[in-house]
C-alpha cells in the first residue's frame, strides 16, 4: 500500500497561482495513472487532472490553459500547477494513485478569494 501525501495548499485571491504536490511512498512507476480530484462544499468530488506513466494527460474542461499536472518519478511525486485561480475553484484537492486500487491521499485545501 501507497501512502500519498498532498501540500501545497492555501488562500490565495484571484488570478493567483498555487502548486500542489504529492509524495508517494514508494515509486510512482507502477501505477497507471495518478491524478488529482478536488471537491467543493456540498459537491461531488470531479476530476480536475490525470497523467498515465506514459505521460499523457488529460483535464476538467473548466481548468484547461490555466492547471498543469506533471510528474517526477525520481521523486515520486506528482504536481498540479494552478495559475489564474477562480472563487470556483476553491475546494478540497485530493491526490489519487491507480495501480489496480485506488489509493487516495488526505486531501490539501484551496481557497480562492474574490
Amino acid at each position: 500500500q501507497v501512502q500519498l501525501v498532498e501540500s501545497g495548499g492555501g488562500l490565495v485571491q484571484a488570478g493567483g497561482s498555487l502548486r500542489l504536490s504529492c509524495a508517494a511512498s514508494r515509486s510512482i512507476f507502477g501505477f497507471n495513472y495518478m491524478g488529482w480530484y478536488r471537491q467543493a462544499p456540498g459537491k461531488q468530488r470531479e476530476l480536475v487532472a490525470i497523467i498515465t506513466s506514459g505521460g499523457s494527460t488529460n483535464y476538467l474542461d473548466s481548468v484547461k490553459g490555466r492547471f498543469t499536472i506533471s510528474r517526477d518519478n525520481a521523486k515520486n511525486t506528482v504536481y498540479l500547477q494552478m495559475s489564474s485561480l477562480k472563487p470556483e475553484d476553491t475546494a478540497i484537492y485530493f491526490c489519487l494513485a491507480r495501480d489496480g486500487f485506488e489509493n487516495w491521499g488526505q486531501g490539501t485545501q484551496v481557497t480562492v478569494s474574490s
